[in-house]
């Protein structure tokens, strides 16, 4: 058994039993996810992806662990841009805090299970094509840019969106009170409820923002535009997503009082963005920049954003009013 396929049964080994801890031990149906128990199930999620961390350095090396880490730190700052616009699906919708942790738990599951295929044709595509990967590099560059300066639009409703309008078209949907239920029978006929509603939406949401995530991730694990994937760099890219959507639900119930407080998190990632795109296109010239340094600026663009952030909210309270 070589380094690779050890590291895959041990990534899917821990996957399963985090899961069942989570969907039966922290995630009872019905119960409301206190600060506190947010609090446990973050540093739960958080400290087994860096346990798992560990355990690529010491099987692969310093610079595969690096690799994943990189990834992680990268999906796991665009998760708390997502939170915003959960509390937006969940406020819409009028859900009940008691029904938020399994409806958002459901969600993020089904929103794994399309990355896992996205990704998967993603990575056949640029194994066959690899001049996607400049193709990606302009996306993002432009993703970049427009987000950098695009002002917050946090206030839109969720059901004013098209997609809401066509699904209510396709399935058969009731309005009364879900009361924790998925589907109910309404004059005979099997019909899904608001929290089924709530669910689909959640997951098509983490779907468009995986459209500039996963090419993020790709890129920073990928050697260069013209390399093939080894065993050891899907892994990572699976592991990476994986860990950190998981872990978003938890965030969601701890920073959801304070999310509006990441104020300048937007343009950090963008800056991100920017970096990556140019990064990707510079390939075509043969300049590759060492994931090492990809690492630092990620690290230094989200921490620099959430301190601007902190520092500009305690200005506002240390104004007097007039």
């Amino acid at each position: 058994m070589n380094h690779t396929t050890l590291v895959y049964i041990t990534f899917g080994i821990v996957l399963i039993i985090a899961l069942i801890l989570d969907l039966g031990l922290m995630s009872k149906k019905g119960k409301e996810i206190t600060i506190k128990a947010a609090m446990i199930q973050t540093i739960f999620w958080i400290g087994l992806s860096l346990a798992f961390w560990a355990f690529v350095w010491i099987e692969n090396g310093s610079e595969h662990a690096t690799k994943y880490i990189s990834a992680y730190l990268m999906e796991w700052s665009l998760s708390i841009d997502n939170i915003f616009v959960f509390i937006l699906i969940f406020s819409a919708f009028k859900i009940k805090k008691s029904d938020m942790g399994r409806a958002l738990l459901i969600g993020i599951l089904l929103a794994i299970v399309f990355r896992v295929i996205f990704i998967a044709v993603g990575i056949g595509l640029i194994d066959r094509f690899h001049w996607i990967m400049y193709i990606f590099g302009f996306f993002l560059l432009y993703t970049g840019i427009k987000l950098f300066f695009q002002k917050e639009s946090h206030d839109a409703n969720p059901q004013d969106s098209k997609f809401f309008k066509w699904i209510q078209k396709i399935l058969p949907f009731s309005h009364v009170e879900p009361k924790g239920k998925y589907w109910i029978r309404e004059n005979g006929k099997l019909t899904f409820t608001i929290l089924s509603l709530v669910v689909i939406v959640l997951a098509v949401t983490d779907i468009a923002f995986a459209l500039d995530s996963i090419p993020t991730v790709v890129s920073l694990v990928k050697d260069s535009a013209e390399a093939t994937f080894s065993r050891t760099d899907i892994m990572i890219i699976y592991s990476s997503n994986i860990f950190a959507v998981l872990g978003l639900r938890s965030l969601f119930f701890l920073l959801k009082g304070a999310a509006n407080k990441f104020t300048y998190l937007q343009q950090g990632i963008a800056v991100i963005l920017v970096f990556i795109g140019v990064k990707m296109l510079i390939e075509f010239f043969k300049i590759h920049i060492p994931i090492f340094i990809s690492l630092g600026v990620i690290v230094f663009c989200v921490g620099v954003s959430i301190l601007i952030s902190y520092l500009k909210s305690h200005q506002k309270k240390a104004m007097p009013s007039k």
